[in-house]
């Protein structure tokens, strides 16, 4: 996005200064005008003093306008089709001012619904499938708090269930976590104590009466702040919204109030869903502070990976559930698109945006899972399928496809020998690459400068990283090709349903743009650790299955998880915040490393 921004010769303030906004400061002077166009090289004297015009309403487009705006769509007019066009696009900006007097906010979507797999039958409506947690020995309850704090979401439950641990004790001991080292990290945007509490306190009631909801009767967990609880601000990260107050409740978070999970926390995400530098400050990775937890789910996979939190959600449009997991080393799930209804959480990308789990565990994330996916009747896109767990079908039964490397031969790869150690077949696979699918992000670019349209027409620029820019520039995408791209994009989903006919899922691939684009589902494992910045971090593997294949894709992440069991690993926190104390003299910490994944949405 960066790259577009910098190249288009009308990224200007025109467009953000509104030529037809209902906004107060919504006129351009002929002067301040000219200023612009001329600073930037737009055009010529003739379109300048013609766009100049219109900004003032003294003026209709004229040819010589439609003649200088030919090279936005690529095309040549004769004279006489010019004239024609600057007719019909006269009568189309009256159109256009008569919409743009509508009010509409971000959740108000577009009546276009995409789906990822067309070739599948209906959808049961109520069929969600089941699960409960696998077979296991009744835990202990560790004997301090910092092991407490980072049991799995599985074990948690156990100790909740026969009552060995209260909700009430879990609750505030993640409180304080969250307070100790949000100093540190920089992971909470508004603390929901009173409501944690309350939940607490009844989830321990119905617990003792012996009304248990299910495994996440109890468990605290944390939301990424562009997910709606009523009472609370829903910031979206964003300097513009820090008091945003909606009335809404988000499917997601409605649905795991219903399972009797506790909201401790609305957690950090980078402005409107980008990065990990929100209003205040850039949010840290718990194995390395000197870095930023990458984004756009910066809180909610930092705190889970600090031992903060039982559990939390994220969401997805290009790679903020697996990037930031990957930095900090969380077992995590982007599920299929349309698995979750995204009703009650900000629009980036309608046809992109996907909400999932970030763990410690990935029977944590199947268990989460469980509890938040399906039909509402307020997602267009969310529909019931079902989901299993614990797995029933035998790994031996199954293919994984693996991609050929440079530098190693098969026998050198671990990843191959643990999964060839747990009896799946392997394939070699290759990923679609007859279309330039970099280039479709036109599709989320376009939609997230319509869902934040009042950003460019009210000219909010300050704490939004490069959006101002990106939502500028899209403005002056056509119609045309926007459709064109997703034209584009409905081969890749031909020729990716082709490629995964030959396995059940791949492991590796570097395909955060096509799966996003495709809606396949992704799951994140740490594998091991490396030295980065003279740190050990964590060093992780991605799974990628079938659309609404989280069962398959699940049951041999989980699989290969227990026979690695690299999640348990905590990050040295107390070193970290001793380093902090010692180091009076400030600074922000360092800058994020790794930055191709540090912006992703």
């Amino acid at each position: 996005m960066s790259d577009l921004h910098e190249a288009s010769p009308v990224e200007t303030e025109i467009s953000g200064e509104s030529i037809h906004s209902q906004q107060p400061a919504g006129k351009l002077s002929r002067r301040r005008a000219f200023q612009v166009l001329a600073g930037l090289g737009v055009g010529t004297v003739v379109f300048q003093r013609a766009l100049a015009n219109v900004v003032q309403g003294q003026s209709r487009v004229t040819a010589e306008m439609v003649h200088q705006a030919e090279w936005i769509s690529g095309l040549e007019l004769s004279e006489r089709n010019r004239e024609s066009a600057a007719r019909g696009l006269n009568r189309a900006i009256g159109t256009f001012e008569r919409m743009r007097a509508v009010p509409i906010v971000n959740g108000d979507a577009p009546v276009l619904a995409f789906n990822p797999a067309p070739w599948l039958p209906p959808a049961n409506a109520g069929d969600r499938g089941s699960a409960q947690l696998s077979e296991r020995s009744a835990p202990v309850r560790p004997d301090d708090d910092e092991r407490l704090a980072f049991l799995p979401v599985t074990e948690l439950a156990a100790l909740l269930r026969t009552r060995k641990v209260t909700s009430t004790e879990l609750t505030k001991l993640y409180l304080a976590r969250l307070r100790k080292y949000d100093p540190l990290l920089q992971f909470v945007i508004n603390y929901t104590d009173d409501l944690a509490l309350k939940q607490a306190k009844q989830a321990d009631q119905e617990i003792a009466a012996g009304r248990y909801r299910g495994p996440l009767h109890g468990i605290p967990w944390g939301a990424k702040d562009l997910i709606a609880v009523p009472g609370y601000p829903t910031t979206w990260g964003a300097l513009p919204y820090r008091d945003q107050m909606l009335e809404e409740t988000a499917t997601v978070a409605k649905r795991l109030e219903e399972a009797g999970a506790v909201l401790l926390a609305k957690l950090s995400l980078g402005a409107l869903a980008q990065g990990d530098r929100w209003y205040r400050t850039m949010t840290r990775n718990p194995w390395n502070p000197q870095e930023g937890s990458s984004g756009s789910s910066a809180g909610s996979s930092s705190a889970v990976a600090a031992g903060c939190v039982g559990f939390a959600l994220g969401s997805e449009t290009l790679g903020s559930i697996v990037s930031p997991s990957r930095r900090c080393g969380n077992s995590s799930l982007r599920p299929t698109f349309g698995r979750v209804s995204r009703y009650g959480c900000m629009t980036l990308s309608w046809t992109m945006d996907k909400i999932g789990p970030i763990c410690r565990s990935i029977e944590d994330a199947a268990i989460v899972f469980s509890a938040i996916h399906g039909f509402d009747g307020l997602d267009s896109t969310a529909q019931d399928r079902p989901f299993h767990w614990p797995p029933q079908r035998d790994l031996r039964d199954m293919t994984v496809g693996y991609f050929p490397s440079r530098r190693r031969e098969d026998s050198d790869r671990p990843e191959l020998q643990v999964l060839k150690e747990l009896g799946v077949t392997l394939k070699q696979i290759t990923l679609p690459n007859s279309y330039p699918v970099s280039s479709l992000t036109t599709i989320l670019n376009t939609e997230a400068a319509a869902a934040h349209d009042e950003v460019t027409r009210r000219n909010l620029t300050e704490g939004l990283n490069s959006w101002p820019g990106s939502f500028r520039v899209a403005q002056f995408t056509p119609a045309v090709e926007y459709l064109r791209a997703n034209r584009i994009r409905a081969k890749v989903i031909a020729e990716m349903r082709e490629t995964m006919k030959e396995v059940d899922l791949y492991v590796g691939g570097n395909d955060l743009t096509l799966t996003n684009l495709t809606g396949h589902p992704s799951a994140v494992l740490p594998i091991g650790f490396a030295q980065r910045r003279g740190e050990e971090v964590p060093q992780c593997i991605t799974f990628t299955g079938q659309l609404f294949g989280e069962t398959e894709l699940l049951a041999v992440a989980h699989a290969y998880q227990q026979a690695t069991s690299f999640h348990i690993q905590r990050p040295p926190l107390e070193k970290f915040l001793a380093a902090k104390e010692a180091d009076k003299s400030g600074g922000d910490g360092g800058e994020n490393a790794d930055d191709d994944d540090g912006m992703n949405y």
